[in-house]
C-alpha cells in the first residue's frame, strides 16, 4: 500500500515497474491515469488548481486504499494524487491495483476511483476565459461511490 501526494508528475510505466518488480504471483496490475481535460460543461479550460489540506489529505487517502485492501484480495495498491496548477493534458492521478486475479485488480481501481473523484479532500478550480471556478463533485459520481454501499 502507497499513498503520494505531490507537485511532481509521475511515471506510470515505472509505477507499474516497481509494483511488479521481484513479484511473480501477481496475475493482474490495473491502472488508472486521470488527465486535465481542455473543455468542461463547453468552457475551454485553461488550467486547473488542486488544493489540499497537507497531513488530512494523505490520512484520508490511506484510509480508503486500507478499505480497498481489506475487501479485496489485493497484492498491492498505489495512489497518486497531484496538486497545483495543472495545465489540460497533465496527469492529475494514477491508481494501480495489484491482485493475483484481474477481477478484484479492476473493482479495487474503480472503488479507489469513485472515492478519489466524490470524496477526497481536494478542491479543485477550473480556469476559463471567463474566469475561475471551484468544481463540486457531480451527481454521477456521488452515484458510482454509492453502489459500493451495497456490497
Amino acid at each position: 500500500m502507497s499513498v503520494s501526494v505531490q507537485v511532481e508528475d509521475f511515471d506510470v510505466a515505472a509505477e507499474m515497474a516497481a509494483m511488479r518488480a521481484g513479484r511473480t504471483d501477481i496475475g493482474a496490475i490495473v491502472s488508472f491515469s486521470g488527465l486535465v481535460r481542455d473543455m468542461a460543461k463547453g468552457d475551454a479550460i485553461s488550467d486547473m488548481e488542486l488544493e489540499h489540506y497537507p497531513g488530512m489529505t494523505e490520512k484520508a487517502l490511506e484510509a480508503i486504499e486500507a478499505q480497498a485492501n481489506a475487501r479485496w484480495e489485493l497484492q498491492g495498491s498505489r495512489i497518486i494524487h497531484r496538486y497545483g496548477k495543472l495545465e489540460p493534458g497533465a496527469q492529475i492521478v494514477l491508481v494501480l491495483t495489484a491482485s493475483p486475479h484481474r477481477h478484484a485488480a479492476f473493482e479495487a481501481a474503480e472503488f479507489l476511483m469513485d472515492y478519489l473523484k466524490s470524496r477526497a479532500p481536494f478542491w479543485k478550480k477550473e480556469g476559463t476565459a471567463g474566469g475561475g471556478h471551484w468544481v463540486d463533485a457531480r451527481e454521477a459520481d456521488e452515484a458510482a461511490l454509492s453502489r459500493w454501499d451495497q456490497e
